[in-house]
Order: C-alpha cells, then sequence, then structure tokens
C-alpha cells in the first residue's frame, strides 16, 4: 500500500515546476524534501525557520539531512516570539507559529520564482487538533502526505523503503508544545527546556519530553522505560542540572510520555480536527 503512495507523490511532484520544503528536519518534512529533489532536482528547495522554539542541534540534524539527501537548503529567521498571540499561549497558539511561517515562506517563494510552497502535514495531523493546519491552508500551502492519506507509520515505511537512516527518528515539534496552555511562553523558559532535553539525550534518553509548568519540570518517558530510568540515572546529579537550567522542582510523569498530552485538558469542542 505504501509503494502505491510513494508512486502517487511522486506523479504530484512531477506536475510541479519548482516547489519551497517547509523543512523542519523531522521525519515528516524530511521525506517530503527527499521526494520532491528526487522528482526536482535543483527546482526543489528546503527552508528552515529558525526561532527560539527549535533545538539548535534540531537544525543541525536538519542540514545534515538535507546534505545526504542533496537537496538546497536554506534557513530564515521567524519572528513569533514577537507575537503577544503567540507568547500568551492560548489553545490556538500553533495558529500563529504557523502564519508567521508561511507569512515568511510565501513571499520568499515569490521573490524566488517557486509557484509551490509544500509542508510535511501527515494525514494523521488531520484527525488530531492541529491549529497551525489552517493557517497554512489560508497562505495556500500544500500537503501532499495528508492529499494521499499517508499516515505517520507510511512517512516512516517510506522514509525505510528510500534508505534514509533516520526514519525511526521520534517526532519533535516546537519547545512551545513543552508548556500548558496559558502560561506564558518566554525565551528564557524555551533555552531551560531546550538544555533539559538535551541533557537526557546526552544521557541516552531519546524519546521523551521535558514538560514546564511554572518552575516546575516534569519529564516524560515511554511507561516501559521509566523503571529503568530511575534505576540507572544520577537522579542527584539530574536534578543539580536541571536546577542550573533554571527549574526549582523536577518530577517524572508516572503516566509516562504521550503525544499531545496537554490536549487533554481542551474540551471536545476545541479539539474538532481541521476540516480538508
Amino acid at each position: 500500500m505504501y509503494i502505491e503512495k510513494l508512486e502517487k507523490l511522486t506523479a504530484l511532484f512531477k506536475e510541479m515546476e519548482k516547489a519551497i520544503i517547509a523543512y523542519s528536519g523531522g521525519v515528516d518534512s524530511t521525506l517530503v524534501a527527499k521526494i520532491a529533489y528526487d522528482v526536482l532536482g535543483d527546482r526543489a528547495l528546503a527552508v528552515t525557520a529558525i526561532s527560539p522554539s527549535l533545538l539548535p542541534e534540531e537544525l543541525e540534524d536538519a542540514k545534515i539531512q538535507a546534505a545526504t539527501i542533496g537537496i538546497s537548503h536554506q534557513v530564515v529567521e521567524t519572528h513569533e516570539m514577537e507575537n503577544p498571540n503567540y507568547t500568551s499561549n492560548p489553545i490556538n497558539r500553533c495558529y500563529f507559529c504557523k502564519s508567521e511561517l508561511h507569512d515568511t515562506l510565501k513571499p520568499l517563494a515569490k521573490k524566488l520564482g517557486y509557484p509551490y510552497v509544500i509542508d510535511g502535514v501527515n494525514a494523521d495531523d488531520l484527525r488530531d487538533y492541529r491549529p497551525g493546519i489552517q493557517a497554512a491552508k489560508e497562505r495556500g500551502a500544500l500537503s501532499p502526505l495528508a492529499e494521499m492519506n499517508v499516515s505517520k507509520a507510511e512517512v516512516r515505511q517510506i522514509s525505510q523503503h528510500l534508505g534514509l537512516s533516520w526514519w525511526d527518528k521520534p517526532a519533535q515539534p516546537c519547545l512551545s508544545s513543552r508548556f500548558p496552555y496559558g502560561e506564558e511562553i518566554t525565551v528564557q523558559k524555551l533555552q531551560r527546556v531546550g538544555r533539559a532535553e538535551i541533557y537526557l539525550r546526552k544521557l541516552g534518553w531519546n524519546n521523551l519530553r521535558v514538560r514546564s509548568q511554572s518552575d516546575t519540570a516534569r519529564i516524560e518517558l515511554p511507561p516501559e522505560q521509566i523503571h529503568n530510568f530511575v534505576a540507572n540515572t544520577d537522579l542527584e546529579s539530574l536534578v543539580s542540572a536541571f536546577q542550573e537550567f533554571g527549574f526549582i522542582y523536577v518530577t517524572l510523569d508516572l503516566e509516562g510520555y504521550r503525544s499531545g498530552k496537554l490536549n487533554q485538558v481542551l474540551n471536545q469542542e476545541d479539539l474538532q480536527p481541521v476540516k480538508s
């Protein structure tokens, strides 16, 4: 089934003259960049937006992956941190983030002569609460993975089929997703969370989140890893490191990591998926 979808994605790009890929370095947008480059060659351009909500390590990964694929790669700055609609962290915060992204990419595409801006939204994203998808659609961005009904699992299958070594890379949404809705987002808080997650990754824990609530860090790991984490981590050193980053309290979420966990405070009306 996923081979069929790969063929359809390839055919879709063959209909395009040139395209810019909104490229975060995540597995979704990297697959789109790979297919775009395979079809369009130097008529495809991957563009990564940098801001305080992107880990420096994620930017480096994006650069390495783009170089491995062969696609031209450009970096632009976005300024969502200057928008109080974003920093106040409402439930539709992602809308203002993606608005800033595509308000940056759309004029860039026009200036460089690229008729299409393509993102990495997949079919599963349409069934989740993702207000940023609407912002992208309003600005004319296309979502081939979603259009061809490619799920996250199929993204990984196709990536592995194409020989992309990062096919099983954990999802890494922007750092702003680590804060409960309504808590103000600042550069200092983003840096604090980023440094904490980097610290844990260097210890070998890759699929994780450090949620931030006021002065408390809440570590989320897959449930099956919690016992091993407690048994084999120098907790005293960890707490000391997190306090140096700026946290006062350090906790471990006993439920474990679950994508979109902070959305559980929203009501059903808020959680309506984006209409296609």
